[in-house]
C-alpha cells in the first residue's frame, strides 16, 4: 500500500520510541559537510532536481531528499535546512560532497541561484538533550543561526551552528575532516549505528546510483512527494510507485556469522541466511556496535525464489538475523 499525499509521513513529523545507541554528550558529526544553495531562485532550483516538495518546505522544518539520476537511481541524499524564505543547506558525507555538488551546477545554468561547499563554515552535532527543543516534536528551532532538530524516528537530535570557533563541544578541532581522535572516529561510528538502528540509509561513493528512492525507503521517511513538479528521474520513481509494490527495499540486520573475515563495505553484494531462508543483497550501510555488526541491506521480502543466488565462492554468504525498522515498510 502505498502513502498517499494526505498521509505520507515526515523524516521530522513522527516519533517512535528512541534507539539505545544516542551518544551520552555532544560530538561533531565531521564526516557530514555542507552544500549552501542560496539566491531569489533557490528553492525553484532545488524543487527541478529533487524528489522532496522544496517549494513547499516550510521555514521550521527539516526534511530529506534525493537527488537522481535520469535513470531514476540516487546518487545523492540530502538534509535539506531551510534558511530564510530562499536559501537552505543541503547537509551530506563529505565524501559524496564533491560529486554531488558537480551534478546539481550542470544544472544551475541562468538560474538565479548559488551553490558553494559551505563545510568549513558551519559545525554540524548530534545531541541527546530534548531541552533545546521546543515541546512540538517535529520542528526545527532557530535561534540567530544556530539550527536545531529532532529524527522523528528515534529522537535523536541534531544541530547546525556557525564554525566561529575551530573547537567543538567535544573538544575536538573540526575545521579538518581528517583531523579525528580515536574517540571522535568511535563516537562517529556509534551515531552511524545509531542510522541503522533507526532506518536511515546514507548514500556513499560505492553505492551511489545504484538504487531506486522507494529501495531506501524514502517514500516512508517522507523524502518524495509524488504531486510536485517535474524533476530529475522523476518518470522513473513515479512508475515504481504507481505499478505496485517495490519488490526490494532496505531492511535491518544484525550479522551473527561471516564466511569471509574481511570487512563488509557499502555496495558489496551478499548471500544472507536468515533463518531457513536463503537471500540475495547490497549492503546500504554497515557499522559495528556493541552488540555486533548491523546494517542495512537492501534485499527482497522472504525467501529469494526468484533471485539468482550466485555460489558462495562469488559472494560472501553471512548468516543473519532480520530486526525490526524503527518504521513500518508498505506492504
Amino acid at each position: 500500500m502505498h502513502n498517499s499525499p494526505s498521509n505520507r509521513r515526515s523524516f521530522t513529523g513522527f516519533l517512535t520510541a528512541p534507539v539505545d545507541h544516542t551518544p551520552a554528550r555532544p560530538i561533531a558529526l565531521a564526516h557530514l559537510g555542507v552544500i549552501a544553495v542560496r539566491g531569489v531562485e533557490a528553492r525553484k532550483f532545488l524543487n527541478g532536481q529533487l524528489s522532496q516538495d522544496v517549494l513547499g518546505l516550510p521555514a521550521d522544518r527539516v526534511e530529506l531528499a534525493g537527488l537522481h539520476n535520469p535513470q531514476g537511481r540516487m546518487v545523492a541524499l540530502l538534509r535539506l535546512v531551510p534558511l530564510g524564505a530562499n536559501d537552505l543547506l543541503c547537509i551530506l558525507p563529505r565524501t559524496a560532497l564533491t560529486d554531488t555538488l558537480a551534478t546539481l551546477r550542470k544544472f544551475l545554468l541562468r538560474t538565479k541561484a548559488t551553490l558553494t561547499d559551505e563545510s568549513a563554515s558551519w559545525i554540524i552535532e548530534g545531541l541527546a538533550d530534548d531541552a533545546i527543543l521546543p515541546a512540538a516534536v517535529g520542528s526545527a528551532r532557530i535561534d540567530g543561526t544556530e539550527i536545531s532538530w529532532r529524527h522523528a524516528v528515534d529522537g535523536r537530535v541534531m544541530r547546525l551552528r556557525p564554525a566561529s570557533s575551530e573547537i567543538d563541544a567535544s573538544g575536538i578541532n573540526t575545521t579538518d575532516a581528517s583531523d579525528h581522535s580515536s574517540a571522535q572516529e568511535k563516537a562517529i561510528a556509534d551515531w552511524q549505528f545509531a542510522d541503522i538502528a533507526a532506518g536511515l540509509p546514507e548514500i556513499t561513493d560505492s553505492t551511489r546510483g545504484e538504487f531506486v528512492a522507494q529501495m531506501l525507503n524514502l517514500d516512508v521517511l517522507g523524502g518524495i512527494s509524488f504531486t510536485k513538479g517535474c524533476y530529475t528521474g522523476q518518470e522513473v520513481i513515479a512508475r515504481a510507485h504507481y505499478r505496485g509494490r517495490v519488490k526490494r527495499r532496505a531492511q535491518r540486520f544484525r550479522i551473527t556469522a561471516m564466511q569471509h573475515v574481511s570487512p563488509l563495505q557499502p555496495g558489496q553484494k551478499v548471500k544472507l541466511i536468515d533463518g531457513g531462508s536463503a537471500r540475495t543483497a547490497q549492503i546500504l550501510n554497515v557499522a559495528q556496535g556493541s552488540q555486533g555488526i548491523e546494517c542495512l541491506a537492501v534485499t527482497g521480502f522472504g525467501s529469494a525464489t526468484s533471485e539468482s543466488v550466485d555460489s558462495p565462492n562469488d559472494i560472501p554468504t553471512l548468516t543473519a538475523v532480520a530486526l525490526p525498522m524503527s518504521y513500518a515498510l508498505p506492504e
